[in-house]
């Protein structure tokens, strides 16, 4: 078999579309063996494509559109969509079945400060009609965001999956809100590869292992997902794994096609012009590519 290098941004269960991909057997079965890492603190995984220790990477459209801001030409393509919607979700104190974004005002939200994260936060807050300076937002290393909320550090946080249902599962805090629903479709997180890796054979193989895994996490009940990918998320109970997927199932993060379209970038664009991360629309053709054919 040959080896496929992929390396995740960050990895989740959130990324079930290309976790399962590799858990689930779809590459060996196109005869390529994957290996995975994950990009270490202060380096994306784009650089792992541009030294050419990855083949695919797991990333996100706003990778390009920014490095268009700063007059930048993007050196890689980013062709295929992993979540079509922000998989954060707002975990508080309380259970509050009632939830309403104006609850957060005055409150110490643990917020997200990675560069996307922060962006969708506040345009979630502006569509839900609460200023995002009328909150206490705490800034604080994404590592440390976990732990400084269980030992009471706090009234709300912001966390992607499964963290917050662990949280819940531990009796620490209640997930009251999901940013996807705030927000709405969008470009969020991408599979990218350089232009002329996407022209080989091995690209064509992928293409067709990620398709066959992203239709079954559709059509297979969450319990099924997460016993295959259960290995891959040893310190996260099943039970959370599984509800976990089933929530980003019924979210509609992974929608039937795998293209990432013009009205999902042109609303992530709409999200980083509203946080002020651009200052102008950049051209969808200068940031995606289609998929190979497969």
């Amino acid at each position: 078999m040959t080896t496929i290098n992929i390396q995740f941004t960050r990895f989740s269960a959130f990324y079930s579309p290309l976790v399962l991909t590799i858990a689930g057997g779809y590459l060996e079965a196109e005869g390529l063996a994957p290996s995975h890492s994950i990009s270490p603190p202060g380096k994306s995984a784009i650089d792992a494509l541009l030294d050419g220790t990855a083949h695919v990477v797991q990333s996100a459209p706003s990778q390009g559109i920014t490095q268009l801001e700063r007059g930048e030409t993007p050196q890689v393509a980013h062709f295929a969509q992993i979540n079509e919607k922000d998989g954060f979700f707002l975990t508080g104190r309380a259970a509050e079945p009632d939830f309403a974004w104006a609850n957060l005002a005055g409150q110490k939200v643990l917020v997200d400060h990675g560069g996307q994260p922060l962006a969708m936060f506040k345009y979630a807050c502006h569509k839900m009609g609460l200023n995002y300076t009328d909150i206490a937002a705490v800034k604080l290393p994404g590592a440390e965001m976990d732990a400084a909320f269980r030992a009471g550090e706090g009234d709300y946080i912001h966390q992607q999956g499964p963290a917050p249902q662990q949280l819940e599962h531990d009796g620490v805090g209640h997930v009251v809100a999901a940013l996807g629903n705030a927000i709405g479709p969008c470009a969020f997180s991408s599979l990218a590869a350089k232009p002329d890796w996407l022209k080989t054979g091995m690209a064509r193989a992928f293409m067709r292992a990620y398709r066959k895994a992203r239709a079954e996490l559709l059509a297979v009940p969450a319990d099924e997902i997460a016993r295959i990918e259960q290995p891959f998320f040893p310190a996260i109970d099943r039970q959370v794994l599984s509800r976990t997927i089933a929530f980003y199932q019924k979210l509609g993060n992974w929608s039937p096609h795998v293209e990432i379209t013009r009205p999902a970038f042109e609303a992530t664009l709409d999200i980083f012009l509203h946080a002020g991360r651009i200052t102008k629309r950049h051209a969808y053709e200068a940031v995606v590519a289609p998929p190979p054919e497969s």
